[in-house]
C-alpha cells in the first residue's frame, strides 16, 4: 500500500511538470488536479465543473493542452480517411485506433518499403489496390535507389579516372559510357578518344593510353607464349588478341576460332591450345576416376587414352585392364565395371535384350544379379507375348522354353513333356502355336533336304496344329500317282482332308477321306476322318457308322470318343453344338456326360 502511494506521488509530480503546473502547492494525489491531469493525459474530455476549477486556480492553460490533444485525435482520423481514399482502401471499415492499415498506408505514403508480412496482411484483407500501389511504389523506390547508386558510381569513376572537372552528371552522358569502358579496360573508339581530348580531359585520355600500352605488352607476351609471332596484324582489334586471351584463361576454343587460326596458318597455336584443353580434361578425369596420385599428367599419357575410351564406351578392353593392373590403378577398373554394369541395367530397364558378349561379361565379373534381372524382365515380356499370364510360372525351365521358341529352335522332348504337363500346349495357346509352327517348319525342311516323303504328313499335321491349314494344303498338293507306297498316299490324303475340314471345305475333305480308304482300306484313320466330317454335317448316325468302321480297323473306342469330344468342342455354330450334345446324351448319357456342359453353355447364352 505504501509503495502504491509513493508511485501516485511520483506520477502526480511528473504530470505537474509535464503540464507546467508545478506552482500549484497541493502535491497530494487526493487533489482534484491529479484527476484532471490524468484525464488530460489520456485525452478524456473534462467536465464543466473541472474546467471552472482550473480557472479558479488560474490553471486554465491546462484546458488548452486538452483541446490540442482532442484536435490531434480528430486530425488522426481525418488523415487516416484521406490515406484510405488516396490508396483506394475505403472499404476497410475498422477504426484507425485498432487497424494495422494506418501504419501501412503511412509507410507507403512516406516512400518506405513494406515488409512481406505487411504485404500479406493487405492480401488477406482484400486490399489489392493498396497492395498494387505499394508494389508500384516499391518498384519506383528501387529504381530511385538504383539511379542513386549509379550516380554515386559515376562520381567515383570521375574521381578515379581524373574527370571531375566535367560538370555533366547525367547517367546517359557520353562521359559515363566512356568511363564504364575504361573500368573494364574495354578499348575506346577513335571518336570517344577524340571526345576526351576535345573536352580537355587529358588525364583521362592518358589513362586510356596507359591501358592500351599494357594490353599491347600483354598481346606481345601472348603471341610469344602461344607461338603466334608470325601473325602480321599486331593491333588490339585483331581477332588473335581475343583468341589468345581465351586460351590463356583456360577456355576451350570454338570451332570458328580454330578455323580462323587455320586460315592464318597458326597451326602451332592450335596445337598448344589443344594440348592445354586435353591437359585440363585429363586433370578432371583423374579426379573423377580417383587416380590423382598418378605422376604422369601429360595428355600424351596412355592412361589418358584409356580413360577417354572409357568415357565413350563405358567398358575397358583386355589390354587396358592389364595396363591398369600392372600400375595398380584398380580403382579405375572398379569404376569402369560399375559404369558398364549400370549401362546394362539401363538397357534391361528399356526392355532391350543382352547379347552373348554382355552376358559373358556379367558372368566373368560375377554379376549374376543382373543376369537374373535380365532373365526375369525378358521372361515377363515372353509370357505376355505367348499369353502365359500365370504369375506362379517358375523361371526354370519355362524361360529356356520361351527363349527356344523365340529363337525358333526346336524343343527337346523333355521340354515338350513339361509343356504338356503344365497344359501350356493346349490348342490355341500362343506357346503351343509357336511350338507346332517350329515342328512344321523343321519337318518341311527335312523333306526338302532328304526327300523323305513321310515328313510330308508329319509336317502337314503340325501345320494344322499351328492353326495354319493353308500351309498344310500347300505342302500336300502333290501328284499322288508319283508315289508308290499306298500307306504313304493314304496318310497324305488323310492329313490333306483334315486340313480341308479345318477350313470348313467339307466336300473336299470327304473326297480326300474316300481316296485314303481306297489307298489303305484297313487303316482306321480315313474312317475316323469321315466320322468327323459327318458330325460336322450334323449327320450323326452316319458319323457313328464311320466311327464304328474305324474301331473295327483298330481304333480305340476311347480315342474315338475323344474325337467326338473334339468335334463338338470345335463346332463354331452354337445351335449345332447344342444339337450334337443332345444327340450324344440320348445315345448314352453316362458315356457322354461331358456333353452336359455344352447344353448348359447354350442355355446360359440364350438368357
Amino acid at each position: 500500500m505504501l509503495q502504491e502511494s509513493q508511485n501516485r506521488l511520483k506520477h502526480f509530480a511528473a504530470l505537474k511538470s509535464k503540464y507546467q503546473a508545478t506552482n500549484y502547492p497541493d502535491s497530494s494525489p487526493s487533489s482534484l488536479l491529479y484527476l484532471i491531469l490524468r484525464k488530460v493525459d489520456l485525452g478524456i474530455q473534462l467536465t464543466t465543473l473541472e474546467i471552472e476549477w482550473l480557472r479558479e486556480h488560474e490553471l486554465e492553460f491546462i484546458c488548452q493542452e486538452q483541446q490540442d490533444k482532442l484536435k490531434d485525435f480528430v486530425n488522426l482520423g481525418v488523415e487516416f480517411s484521406k490515406l484510405k481514399s488516396k490508396y483506394k482502401a475505403t472499404k476497410h471499415g475498422t477504426s484507425w485506433q485498432s487497424s494495422h492499415l494506418y501504419s501501412i498506408l503511412w509507410k507507403i505514403d512516406s516512400g518506405n518499403l513494406l515488409t512481406d508480412s505487411e504485404v500479406q496482411w493487405l492480401r488477406e484483407n482484400d486490399l489489392s489496390e493498396a497492395k498494387k500501389i505499394a508494389q508500384e511504389m516499391k518498384k519506383i523506390a528501387q529504381e530511385k535507389k538504383k539511379i542513386a547508386q549509379e550516380r554515386s558510381r559515376f562520381t567515383q569513376l570521375k574521381s578515379k579516372y581524373k574527370a571531375t572537372q566535367y560538370q555533366d552528371s547525367y547517367l546517359d552522358s557520353f562521359l559515363h559510357q566512356i568511363l564504364k569502358k575504361l573500368e573494364v579496360t574495354e578499348r575506346l573508339s577513335d571518336s570517344e578518344y577524340n571526345w576526351l581530348l576535345n573536352n580537355q580531359l587529358f588525364e583521362t585520355a592518358e589513362i586510356f593510353k596507359q591501358q592500351e600500352s599494357v594490353k599491347e605488352t600483354h598481346f606481345a607476351q601472348l603471341r610469344e607464349k602461344y607461338q603466334a609471332n608470325q601473325h602480321s596484324d599486331l593491333s588490339l582489334s585483331s581477332p588473335l588478341y581475343l583468341i589468345l586471351k581465351n586460351i590463356d584463361a583456360n577456355k576451350n576454343l570454338r570451332e570458328s576460332e580454330i578455323k580462323w587460326l587455320e586460315q592464318q596458318g597458326l597451326n602451332e597455336t592450335i596445337a598448344i591450345a589443344q594440348e592445354l584443353k586435353e591437359t585440363r580434361e585429363f586433370a578432371a578425369l583423374r579426379v573423377k576416376y580417383k587416380v590423382t596420385h598418378y605422376e604422369d599428367s601429360s595428355p600424351k599419357s596412355h592412361l589418358y587414352k584409356i580413360i577417354k575410351r572409357l568415357e565413350l564406351s563405358n567398358q575397358l578392353g583386355e589390354q587396358d585392364i592389364n595396363f591398369l593392373k600392372k600400375r595398380k590403378l584398380t580403382k579405375i577398373i572398379e569404376i569402369a565395371n560399375e559404369k558398364y554394369a549400370s549401362t546394362l541395367k539401363s538397357k534391361i530397364d528399356l526392355g532391350e535384350l543382352l547379347n552373348e558378349s554382355e552376358i559373358d561379361w556379367l558372368q566373368n565379373n560375377r554379376r549374376e544379379d543382373i543376369i537374373i534381372l535380365a532373365q526375369q524382365k525378358h521372361f515377363a515380356i515372353l509370357k505376355r507375348k505367348y499369353g502365359l499370364i500365370d504369375p506362379s510360372l517358375p523361371l526354370e525351365p519355362f524361360y529356356a522354353i520361351m527363349v527356344k521358341l523365340e529363337k525358333k529352335e526346336r524343343l527337346d522332348p523333355k521340354l515338350v513333356l513339361q509343356l504338356i504337363e503344365e497344359e501350356l500346349l493346349s490348342p490355341g495357346g500362343k506357346s503351343a502355336l509357336a511350338y507346332y509352327r517350329l515342328e512344321a517348319e523343321f519337318y518341311e525342311q527335312e523333306f526338302h533336304r532328304t526327300g523323305n516323303k513321310w515328313d510330308i504328313p508329319t509336317a502337314s499335321s503340325y501345320w494344322r496344329k499351328a492353326d495354319e491349314p493353308e500351309q498344310a494344303l500347300k505342302l500336300t498338293n502333290l501328284d499322288l500317282s508319283q508315289i508308290r507306297e499306298s500307306k504313304l498316299k493314304s496318310a497324305i490324303s488323310v492329313t490333306r482332308g483334315a486340313a480341308f475340314r479345318d477350313m470348313d471345305h467339307l466336300g473336299d475333305a470327304e473326297i480326300c477321306a474316300k481316296k485314303a480308304m481306297e489307298y489303305q482300306p484297313d487303316s482306321h484313320q480315313p474312317y475316323t476322318l469321315m466320322g468327323a466330317i459327318c458330325y460336322d454335317k450334323s449327320d450323326y448316325p452316319k458319323g457313328d457308322y464311320w466311327y464304328e468302321q474305324a474301331i473295327k480297323r483298330g481304333a480305340k473306342p476311347e480315342d474315338i470318343d475323344d474325337d467326338r469330344k473334339r468335334v463338338v468342342r470345335s463346332t463354331k455354330d452354337e445351335n449345332k453344338r447344342h444339337e450334337a450334345a443332345e444327340y450324344l446324351l440320348k445315345k448314352d448319357s453316362q458315356r457322354y456326360a461331358w456333353a452336359n456342359s455344352y447344353l448348359k453353355k447354350s442355355s446360359d447364352n440364350r438368357k
